[in-house]
């Protein structure tokens, strides 16, 4: 379905390339009454590097920039007790109070009951947005030193016009190499608000995604980010999702005919703890294919689900399997990422396969 490098003429599995901040967790309080906070680190495209090498042992390394300050040391500090590679991160020289330079806050609460999860991010003239196109060579990365897979995202696209053209300048130095690249939609109206809003973000990302072998992103996503004019998926995700999505993919597939994959995640809202969780995935050998509906799905943090769908995906694909299986365990690895606290999965290789197989939450001794 996909063609892959040969896991042997390559360094990396997989890279990821995007901002990398250090989020700040109140636990059960809100950010407006902290006296305390929780330090992890996180960031849309990392999340899914990192997911692969711990919960899935792949090699993993992550594309980023930090101001070289302590707070920068400290995500680095974060990112190697998640195993990923962090030679490819370049720092920059900090001037003393962030005038120029900065790392990249994102303050989380998780939410309870009636009151959704809400996250204030404070990541502008951050050391990644002003990296510049032709700082990295992509051809020795790419090339040289050799990656199987690249990831990259919208939140990344969407921090400044630098950060958009290093993306496309690294995507299309991937597929040069042979390098599959993914590409994780991932829409956030706060981001583009400020710069031209959806009309600069689906000009953008219609660029970006010449470039795209495997699309992710929700049906929300495709809309704002891609400008596709699909009818909304409603709240009952055991009647129209399939429709609707079908519809979707109909137009993605004829306007974008190079891409192998398209995959998304549907989840229904019914409290901050309370969520109907499903995904959805096509190719041009399968058609639309959908995952097992996990129904109340009971929410600890609901922050890097669509991560940790992600990054069970492309474990998938790495592996060769059918695209069925690979859709079971995104959906399972989504589901078990957002039941413990931060952006980063928790969950074990095992655990995911197990319940992408039909397992349940039965005490295991």
């Amino acid at each position: 379905m996909i063609e892959i490098r040969p896991a042997a003429e390559c360094e990396f599995d997989i890279v990821a390339l995007g901002e990398v901040m250090l989020r700040l967790d109140p636990g059960e309080a809100r950010i407006r009454t902290a006296r305390r906070f929780e330090a992890w680190e996180g960031g849309g495209e990392y999340n899914v590097a990192r997911g692969m090498r711990k919960v899935f042992g792949v090699r993993a390394g992550v594309v980023t920039s930090f101001a070289d300050n302590e707070i920068g040391r400290l995500i680095e500090n974060l990112i190697m007790q998640g195993g990923v590679d962090t030679s490819l991160i370049r720092w920059e020289k900090y001037d003393g109070i962030g005038r120029s330079v900065r790392n990249g806050l994102n303050f989380t609460e998780r939410g309870f009951g009636v009151r959704g999860a809400v996250g204030v991010s404070d990541r502008a003239h951050t050391a990644i947005a002003n990296l510049k196109p032709g700082t990295i060579d992509w051809d020795d990365l790419f090339g040289r030193r050799g990656v199987r897979w690249l990831h990259t995202g919208g939140i990344f696209a969407a921090l400044s016009e630098n950060a958009a053209a290093v993306a496309e300048e690294a995507m299309a130095a991937a597929q040069r190499h042979g390098t599959v690249v993914s590409f994780d939609l991932n829409y956030r109206p706060s981001l583009w608000a400020g710069i031209g809003g959806t009309e600069v973000a689906r000009e953008v990302n219609t660029r970006l995604a010449q470039h795209v072998d495997v699309m992710i992103g929700n049906e929300e996503d495709f809309t704002a980010a891609l400008g596709f004019d699909v009818e909304h998926v409603t709240e009952d995700l055991r009647t129209l999702p399939m429709d609707s999505f079908a519809a979707m993919v109909g137009t993605v597939a004829q306007k974008m005919p190079w891409l192998s994959v398209v995959a998304t995640t549907l989840r229904t809202v019914h409290s901050a703890g309370d969520n109907d969780w499903q995904a959805i995935a096509w190719s041009p050998e399968t058609g639309v294919l959908t995952s097992v509906a996990r129904d109340h799905l009971a929410i600890f943090d609901r922050v890097g689900g669509g991560d940790g769908f992600a990054s069970g995906l492309v474990h998938g694909l790495l592996e060769g399997e059918d695209l069925q299986t690979c859709l079971e365990l995104g959906a399972a690895h989504g589901a078990l990422a957002m039941t413990t606290p931060g952006d980063t999965s928790m969950a074990t290789r095992e655990e995911v396969r197990a319940l992408a197989a039909g397992g349940n939450a039965r005490v295991r001794r």
